[in-house]
Order: C-alpha cells, then sequence, then structure tokens
C-alpha cells in the first residue's frame, strides 16, 4: 500500500511537470511580441538616423576643409565615371577584330581591310587602320606605324587617370591640415582661459578629428575606383600589343 501511495505522488508530480512546460507563460509572450515590435520599428528608424548622423557631423567639421574635401570627392568620381565609361566602350572583342582583318584582307586585299577596320570602335582597330596605312611602304613601315599609334591610344587612355590619384592625395592631407588647425585653435583656447578644462578643447579635438575621417573615406572611395581604371587600362593595354603582334604577323603571311 505504501509503495502504491508512493507511485501515486510520483505520477502525479510527472503530469503537473508536464503540464508546466506545456502551457506558455502569457507575461513571457507579451513582452517577446513587444520586443519583437520594438525592434521592427527601430529598424527604418537606424537607417534614417545613420544619414543624419552624418549630415551633422559633416556639419560640425566645418564649411572650409570639409566643403574642400567634398569637391575633391565629387570630382574624383566625376572624372572616374567618364573612364570607366570610357574603357568599357574602349574594349573590343580582338579575336574577332583579326579574323575579320585576315578574312578581308585574303578576299579584298589592304583596301578591305582598312574599311573593315574603320567600321570597327576602339583603340585596337584604329592601331591596325594605321599599320594598313602604311603597308604598301614595306612590313617594318607597318610595325612602326603600329608601335608609335599604340602610344598614342595608350596616352588617350591614360587620360585624366592623374588627376584621380591626385585627389586621393590631396583629401586626406586636407584633412590632417584641418585636424592641426583644430588642435591649434584648441590650444589657443587653453592660452586664453588660463586653465586646462575639457569644455574648451572637446570642440575643436572634434572638429579635428572628424575632418581626417572624412578626408580618409574619400581617399578609400577613389582608390577604389582608381585601381579599378588601372586594372582595365593594362587589361587594353596587353590586348593592343597582342592584336599588333598579330596583325604584323598576318602581314607577312600576305606579304609571301
Amino acid at each position: 500500500m505504501k509503495k502504491l501511495f508512493i507511485a501515486l505522488t510520483l505520477l502525479g508530480f510527472m503530469a503537473t511537470a508536464n503540464a508546466s512546460t506545456v502551457v506558455p507563460n502569457p507575461t513571457t509572450t507579451v513582452a517577446a511580441t513587444s520586443v519583437q515590435d520594438m525592434e521592427d520599428e527601430t529598424v527604418p528608424a537606424e537607417s534614417a538616423s545613420f544619414t543624419q548622423e552624418l549630415k551633422k557631423r559633416f556639419i560640425e567639421g566645418g564649411p572650409g576643409f570639409m566643403g574642400i574635401v567634398l569637391i575633391c570627392l565629387i570630382l574624383g568620381l566625376a572624372i572616374a565615371i567618364e573612364r570607366i565609361i570610357f574603357l568599357n566602350l574602349a574594349t573590343t572583342n580582338t579575336k574577332k577584330l583579326t579574323d575579320g582583318v585576315e578574312e578581308a584582307l585574303s578576299s579584298g586585299g589592304v583596301d578591305a581591310a582598312k574599311e573593315y577596320c574603320r567600321n570597327t570602335k576602339g583603340p585596337v582597330a584604329s592601331i591596325f587602320y594605321q599599320g594598313l596605312d602604311r603597308v604598301d611602304e614595306g612590313v617594318e613601315s607597318a610595325e612602326k606605324a603600329v608601335v608609335a599609334y599604340g602610344g598614342v591610344q595608350m596616352g588617350q587612355l591614360e587620360k585624366n587617370v592623374s588627376w584621380i590619384s591626385l585627389f586621393i592625395a590631396l583629401a586626406p592631407m586636407l584633412g590632417f591640415m584641418g585636424t592641426v588647425i583644430g588642435m591649434i585653435q584648441a590650444f589657443d583656447k587653453i592660452e586664453a582661459a588660463g586653465d586646462m578644462q575639457p569644455s574648451l578643447v572637446a570642440g575643436g579635438i572634434k572638429v579635428a578629428l572628424l575632418t581626417t575621417v572624412f578626408g580618409l573615406i574619400v581617399a578609400i572611395i577613389l582608390q577604389v575606383f582608381y585601381n579599378y581604371i588601372v586594372a582595365k587600362i593594362d587589361s587594353i593595354v596587353n590586348d593592343m600589343e597582342d592584336a599588333s603582334i598579330t596583325l604584323i604577323d598576318i602581314l607577312v603571311a600576305q606579304k609571301k
């Protein structure tokens, strides 16, 4: 009898424990729902506050150096976008071009090949045209024309790229100059007050650090575009050199 009583007691305790785990706590559920709603409401607020904070920090940095740094960013991005568009338009399928020139030489001669190059856009087609234009003077003259005009096309590809590197170097320098001037102003306030108080130097130091931060941000952004442009130019130049060698080989084969 005693054992039966103990067994019933254990069964009752287990049933109570299972019920307590199955039945949800209303207070916990309401609290979790409230927390989730608060998180959903704070997502757009955080994105909006980031823009406002960025604008606020830019204004706090002062119109002098921050305006010049912003001008560096705008001009650098304008040149970078223009170069990217130009380089993408200058990209040519050199394999298709060389096959078309070779076929035109075989079927219609030099004039047909020159016409094919004239109707094709890109620096490689222009180099081919200059080489074909001198082919009557010999293969060596055509090769010299290809090399000379290749240098001209390379200069056009690299046009205005040096300005981007200038803005990359100039933006952090302006930021550091703003930092130095802000520190000088902070020490001037300390000297005028005759006392070392954090409230006197906090504003100047904050302005100094903000100009440095924005200068570095501008340099980082422009550096990414600059590296892409340089890599694109190198790729086009390599295609130009390979295609020029192929053109000379085609002209030598035609002469034979």
